[in-house]
């Protein structure tokens, strides 16, 4: 179940930078994720912003939903420049009704507001740092198999109301079915029950980039555990702000949101 990392974009400079290898992989589109590769000793900047570079050369960019158009990658070594423009390339995406929920969960009241606001701080402590070893090269593959039944990006509306998008895709199966990790890393968060995701698991993958597991009835793993590719690290449920059994996966490169189908591929049967 394990993907390895599959090559789409591959660029080696020469002439006058002849001393500055780059390579990228991965899908320049909304919702997408480049993994590179350069020198270890290279600075590496998206659109002027810099990009985190791991000591062996490793380094990711990551496209929002809304981020199509041309953007531009630098890699600096010493004195020698590679400039390379990226086109990230606009997606449609779906509009998804959701019905049937309880009211307080869609419109929660002031107390409900409050406890909210303290478990998004968590979330934000908990991804204040990253590890700087690129766990992810262990390779993708799908935490749970099953129905999916919410796609990244879609514009959900809520008994009717308008929100935010849905930035990440979720998978119905039975409660208790085993959740794996999608890739290797270290467990940078672990929450028995928060009001909208439930029982939580935040694993960071290296470099910024994390999965985050939601609305499980179980959780398997502990804060700071490291767990391989496939490791078993929660139960499906219906937990938190759930109609009814499934798992709720995200992946986010620093703040921005990745669409998981895009990085795993096709669920396998």
């Amino acid at each position: 179940m394990i993907r390895l990392i599959a090559l789409v974009i591959c660029l080696w400079s020469f002439g006058a930078a002849a001393d500055v290898p780059l390579s990228l992989d991965g899908q320049a589109v909304e919702g997408g994720l480049m993994f590179g590769k350069t020198d270890a000793q290279a600075r590496v900047t998206l659109d002027k912003k810099p990009v985190l570079v791991s000591k062996e050369g490793h380094f990711l960019i990551g496209f929002g939903r809304d981020s199509a158009g041309l953007k531009n990658l630098e890699v600096t070594l010493g004195s020698e420049l590679i400039r390379r423009d990226i086109n990230v390339v606009d997606r449609d995406f779906k509009v998804e009704r959701i019905n049937g929920l309880p009211g307080k969960k869609v419109t929660p009241d002031p107390k409900a507001i409050a406890r909210i606001t303290k478990e998004k701080a968590l979330i934000t402590d908990a991804k204040r740092t990253s590890d700087s070893t690129p766990h992810y090269l262990s390779g993708f593959g799908w935490p749970v198999i099953g129905r999916l039944s919410g796609v990244y990006g879609s514009q959900r509306v809520l008994n009717g109301k308008p929100r935010r998008p849905h930035y990440g895709t979720d998978v119905a199966a039975p409660t208790g079915t085993p959740v794996r990790a999608i890739a290797a890393g270290r467990v940078a968060f672990v929450h028995a029950g928060m009001f909208f995701n439930g029982k939580t698991v935040l694993i960071d993958h290296g470099l910024g980039l994390r999965s985050v597991y939601i609305h499980l009835s179980d959780a398997k793993v502990t804060k700071d555990a490291y767990v391989a590719a496939g490791d078993v690290i929660g139960a499906v449920g219906a937990t938190g702000r759930a109609t009814g059994p499934h798992l709720h996966f995200g992946v986010t490169h620093n703040a921005t949101p990745i669409d998981p189908e895009v990085l795993l591929g096709e669920m396998p049967r």
